[in-house]
This record gives C-alpha cells, sequence and structure tokens, in this order.
C-alpha cells in the first residue's frame, strides 16, 4: 500500500475539478445513512475525515475520503469515492483504515466546514452544486455535531 500522501494528497479546499459536464471531482469527505449522503468540505485539516469516522461509530457508511465524485443524474445529485481510495479512510495519528464502502448514493446534505454556525436556531441555508440546490450546514462545535448530521439525513429539520 502506497502512503497516506499519496493516497490522500489534497488540493485546496476552493478546488472542483470538472470531471465532465455532469461530474465533479471534490476535496470532501462523504458519508451516507440509508443511501442519503452528506458531503462534509472544508480546507485540509479542518476535520473532515475526523466528522466521516464520527458518524461512522454511529452506523453511517462511508462512501468516499478526502476526494468525492459528484454527478448530477436529472434533478438530483449522486457521490461515490474514486478506485483509488474507495473503502479507505484516513484517521491521523492512527492511519489509514479499511472501512465496507457506499458504492453511490444520493446527495441531501453539505456540511461546510470552513465555516462555524453562531445561531442557536440558524435559517436554512444552502448550497449550489452542479445547478442543483443542496441543503447547507456550517460546522458546529459540540459533541453532538456528527449525530445532529444523521439526524438530519434521517428525518429532515423543522424548517
Amino acid at each position: 500500500m502506497t502512503g497516506a500522501r499519496d493516497l490522500f494528497s489534497s488540493a485546496p479546499a476552493a478546488n472542483a475539478v470538472p470531471a465532465d459536464d455532469d461530474a465533479l471531482f471534490l476535496h470532501a469527505s462523504c458519508v451516507a445513512e440509508n443511501g442519503r449522503a452528506v458531503l462534509i468540505r472544508g480546507a485540509s485539516g479542518r476535520g473532515k475525515s475526523s466528522l466521516a469516522l464520527q458518524m461512522m461509530g454511529y452506523g453511517a457508511d462511508l462512501v468516499a475520503d478526502d476526494q468525492t465524485i459528484v454527478r448530477r443524474k436529472g434533478a438530483a445529485l449522486y457521490v461515490r469515492a474514486p478506485d483509488t481510495t474507495r473503502g479507505l479512510i484516513e484517521a491521523r495519528g492512527v492511519g489509514i483504515l479499511k472501512a465496507s464502502p457506499v458504492g453511490e448514493a444520493q446527495l441531501h446534505l453539505v456540511v461546510d466546514l470552513d465555516g462555524r454556525e453562531e445561531d442557536r436556531l440558524p435559517h436554512p441555508r444552502e448550497t449550489r452544486i452542479l445547478g442543483c440546490v443542496v441543503p447547507l450546514l456550517l460546522g458546529v462545535d459540540a459533541a453532538y455535531f456528527a449525530a445532529a448530521i444523521l439526524q438530519f439525513l434521517r428525518h429532515g429539520r423543522n424548517a
């Protein structure tokens, strides 16, 4: 196996490399709950893999770590891992861990760890990816954040 730097080298967080007209390679990690995925984006070292690992600890499935392919199919977005890192996730200080990955999942939420939520009850935010609107959460510095994201994926949020 190659080293962590080879498998998980990353471009700047703002980079989105076009794959083709209906797909992007994003610097992001991604997990899913019952086929509903959350894309976790942010600069290197912000905690994307850590948040993904916490959610996996609560039962979520790994889709991709560090690099995620997002593809538009009709009005929906789907996410998957590149072949080179499928089933692998980096845990700083531990190493590259193996996981049973989901092949593809529908994107339902984006978490941006470059931003921090300051409001107790924030107004709904959204972002656009490949022309599709996706709900957006900013990072929350609280132990319950991973569980709250899973709850959002399972049942949504009361506007």
